[in-house]
């Protein structure tokens, strides 16, 4: 199942999407959880449900995908967990070394945008960079969880552009201001449920294009540290609670990594695909100075 949240005549709604067609589970299944975060902490009988009104949503439920304006798909969630160093080939271009535990830090909410809406350049510095990542979306929460089990908390999948100014992550020890900037990141365009997916999409590929030219593409298959063993080790510092999103690092080809670094500007189009995921699409603009006005 593909669950996203989107706009409805101002108002933020919970949708399936149905091939070229988003159901509005408020009007399908009104007796559900009105957002992400709440339909997956319901569980799985919830999830079933809304599957099942899907299916069946009359014609006014229904909504064609071109004209939808899609939303984060869980836009508070209680933590965004970014992870690095989770490639070696990419570990490797950064000059960096490799370690024992995955680099780790937070991402506020509102640094992640929506797909389709804009990515934008902070007036501070011009080195914002891509980094196309499979995005881990929690369903059933827990505290030092076993690797084991660990897929079993996992309640589906997205992608993410974890969108980085590079110029505050080469200061020492100030990678999460580097991840923060207002509306750096992007995420979507739904969450595909795990159980449409191999295991921890392992044997996936996943490929980033800037403007049309192919930039990262790597298999699931050659993290360092696979979804399962994420997860576990993020329960052993955390409680996980649904809707927790996991963001696990990203593949060699970052701009950063060449000689002569193509940062992002504006007019420039990011894309992020991961195989049997989805696509999600970034256009970049420069960010509003003070008192311009919201952009987003």
């Amino acid at each position: 199942m593909r669950l996203l949240s989107f706009d409805l005549n101002g108002a933020p709604t919970t949708g399936v999407r149905l091939g070229d067609e988003v159901i509005d589970l408020g009007v399908a299944a009104p007796d559900l959880p009105r957002d992400l975060r709440g339909l997956l902490a319901a569980g799985p009988q919830a999830l079933a449900a809304a599957e099942r009104a899907a299916a069946a949503a009359p014609g006014h439920a229904r909504h064609p995908l071109e004209r939808v304006r899609h939303l984060v798909p869980i836009p508070r969630p209680d933590k965004i967990i970014g992870l690095g160093k989770t490639y070696m080939k990419h570990v490797a271009e950064m000059n960096a070394e490799a370690s024992t535990f995955p680099g780790m830090f937070l991402r506020a909410p509102d640094s992640m945008v929506a797909h389709n809406r804009p990515i934008w350049r902070p007036e501070v510095s011009d080195t914002l960079d891509y980094e196309g990542e499979l995005m881990v979306v929690i369903g059933r929460g827990g505290w030092m969880i076993p690797r084991e089990s660990a897929l079993e908390h996992v309640a589906g999948y997205a992608c993410h552009n974890d969108g980085s100014v590079r110029a505050y992550n080469y200061i020492p020890s100030a990678v999460t201001a580097g991840k923060n900037f207002l509306n750096t990141g992007g995420l979507g365009p739904e969450i595909v449920t795990a159980d449409e997916l191999p295991p921890g999409c392992k044997g996936l590929r996943l490929t980033t294009h800037v403007n049309g030219e192919l930039r990262q593409s790597a298999d699931i298959a050659e993290m360092h540290w696979d979804v399962a063993h994420l997860v576990h080790l993020m329960s052993t510092i955390f409680t996980l609670y649904p809707g927790d999103l996991i963001a696990t690092g990203t593949p060699s080809g970052c701009a950063a990594a060449a000689a002569s670094p193509q940062w992002l500007t504006p007019g420039d189009v990011v894309r992020v695909e991961i195989e049997g995921v989805g696509t999600l699409v970034n256009p970049i603009v420069d960010a509003p100075r003070a008192g311009a006005g919201d952009q987003s």
